[in-house]
């Protein structure tokens, strides 16, 4: 448990208490099992070393486990939550009990562990310091990096944007272009069928009607000259038929009135 890297807060905390209003820094190193807590006020400086055990019995006390109650304390000392109330106050010569409060299935209860007077307090409240210059310098790399890649960003949206408008007037352009040319072809083909439909308006009449006449009066040649043939073929095919039956039948009579007999 206690080979995980630990974690490191450091909060800024304004205290008001009955006669003056407080300023101090509280920096913790929380590990997974114990923590350390060393606070300064730029004077004097205070440090508490809790050690798994204490942890471990605090912890049981509030039927809590020990990562909770870690969390907790992580919590309250990461960030100075509203509607609790911060205490730094005297606990005997030279000590100081630092405490917060919060609620937990509706009972307000108060955490507080008791810290001891530095043996080096100037060394102590340095590396509060460095703790706190080091994050800084840290935050504003990282603000400045972001800040650049922003901006990398931002002039590719511009780009990008500049682009996007360049596209979109090329495409306006070619869409009309390509809706001129349409429209003019569909006129010369709308002015094309104009005139071959008035053409054959004008043509049309004209040559169809000598059509039918020819057709009529071929149909009536045909059928006169076919009537005709059949009338002609008709007499000569009775006069063999007469003929060659007065030789088969020597009793048979033309058909001329018959002399009468005196």
């Amino acid at each position: 448990m206690g080979s995980a890297s630990p974690k490191h807060t450091c909060l800024k905390l304004e205290i008001s208490s009955k006669t003056q209003k407080e300023r101090i820094f509280v920096k913790g190193t929380w590990f997974s099992s114990h923590f350390d807590l060393f606070i300064t006020d730029g004077l004097e400086a205070w440090i508490c070393l809790a050690s798994e055990e204490e942890v471990e019995e605090r912890a049981s006390q509030w039927d809590q486990p020990v990562s909770e109650y870690i969390d907790l304390g992580e919590k309250y000392l990461g960030f100075q939550q509203p509607g609790s109330v911060y205490g730094f106050d005297d606990a005997g010569p030279g000590h100081k009990r630092l405490s917060w409060t919060f609620e937990k299935e509706g009972t307000k209860l108060e955490w507080r562990w008791k810290c001891q007077l530095s043996h080096n307090s100037k060394k102590t409240t340095a590396d509060i310091l460095d703790f706190l210059m080091d994050a800084n310098i840290r935050l504003s790399d990282e603000v400045v990096s972001k800040t650049q890649s922003f901006e990398r960003l931002r002039e590719e949206a511009e780009k990008c944007l500049t682009q996007s408008e360049k596209l979109s007037k090329e495409k306006e352009e070619f869409e009309s272009a390509i809706y001129a040319k349409f429209v003019g072809v569909l006129n010369s083909k709308k002015k094309k069928l104009r005139e071959l439909r008035d053409k054959l308006s004008k043509q049309g009449p004209a040559v169809q009607e000598p059509v039918e006449e020819e057709d009529t009066q071929s149909t009536d040649r045909t059928e006169t000259f076919d009537e005709g043939s059949d009338d002609e073929k008709s007499e000569e095919e009775v006069e063999k038929e007469d003929v060659g039956t007065s030789k088969d039948v020597p009793a048979r009579r033309g058909r001329g009135r018959g002399r009468k007999r005196k």
